[in-house]
């Protein structure tokens, strides 16, 4: 599948200043080889490849100052229009609708409490090619200490729908989008700094969340998180060479039933 439908998050990226460390980090971690974009324009511009399909992409940072960060991307069939909402819902154009060469058009958005997060227009490249798998990006997730005013915001952004979703011990909520959970909400966990802001959350899939752990710790990364059961899978929070933050989950295998 392409992941294109409009409200699902459809691509990530690495925007940091370390270009060519974040390459060889994250290949060594997940087996990754890289795409540089022909482009001159774009800067160096990688996409990152699992068994010969697109996973997530990395390039320079839109601005001097700005922290290394994992974008969330969310399809739609009209970036423009998608902008004019998150203004009259109270959040932010961080960056204003453009083309990206052929390949579609973006906007850089962010929600009234400072989560920053971006939307695709697919015209020749339509998303990520794998998902879900290892080595490639399993969900994404809001991170936001105010989850009310986040749930008036993105219904009114995109049409999602929150829904309480049970898990034991903290409670989390599900961004419904059409018949599917598209993405997720959850308040800070302890263990993160308590100086973070509201942020969109980028998980990877992996075929063991201990190892890939232990494998990140020796390469220069940081185990915020370490590895521990969730609804979903074995999961650990990390934070790049550079200071990106991104997750690492184990997913639980699906059940398949008969009648």
């Amino acid at each position: 599948m392409s992941g294109v439908e409009p409200g699902t998050p459809c691509w990530t990226d690495l925007a940091t200043p370390g270009l060519d460390d974040a390459k060889r980090f994250y290949s060594e971690l997940f087996d990754w080889t890289g795409r540089i974009s022909p482009e001159p324009a774009a800067g160096g511009y990688t996409v990152f490849l699992k068994d010969g399909r697109a996973v997530a992409g990395v390039g320079p940072p839109a601005a001097p100052d700005q922290v290394p960060i994992w974008s969330t991307y969310v399809a739609t069939d009209d970036a423009d229009l998608v902008a004019t909402r998150v203004e009259a819902a109270g959040g932010q154009v961080v960056v204003a609708p453009f083309d990206v060469f052929d390949q579609g058009r973006m906007a850089v958005l962010s929600d009234p409490s400072g989560a920053v997060f971006s939307v695709w227009q697919p015209m020749a490249m339509r998303g990520a090619e794998l998902f879900n798998a290892p080595g490639a990006m399993c969900w994404n997730e809001l991170v936001t200490p105010d989850p009310e005013r986040a749930r008036d915001f993105y219904a009114l952004v995109f049409g999602w729908h929150a829904e309480e979703q049970p898990a034991d011990p903290f409670p989390y909520t599900g961004w419904r989008c059409g018949a599917r959970i598209v993405a997720g909400m959850t308040r800070p966990l302890a263990e993160l700094p308590a100086d973070l802001p509201a942020y969109w959350s980028v998980w990877f899939a992996v075929a063991d969340a201990d190892a890939t752990a232990a494998r990140a710790a020796e390469l220069g990364a940081t185990v915020l998180v370490p590895p521990r059961d969730t609804p979903k899978g074995r999961l650990a929070a990390l934070r790049d060479p550079q200071g990106a933050l991104f997750s690492a989950v184990a997913l639980h295998p699906v059940r398949h039933t008969t009648a």
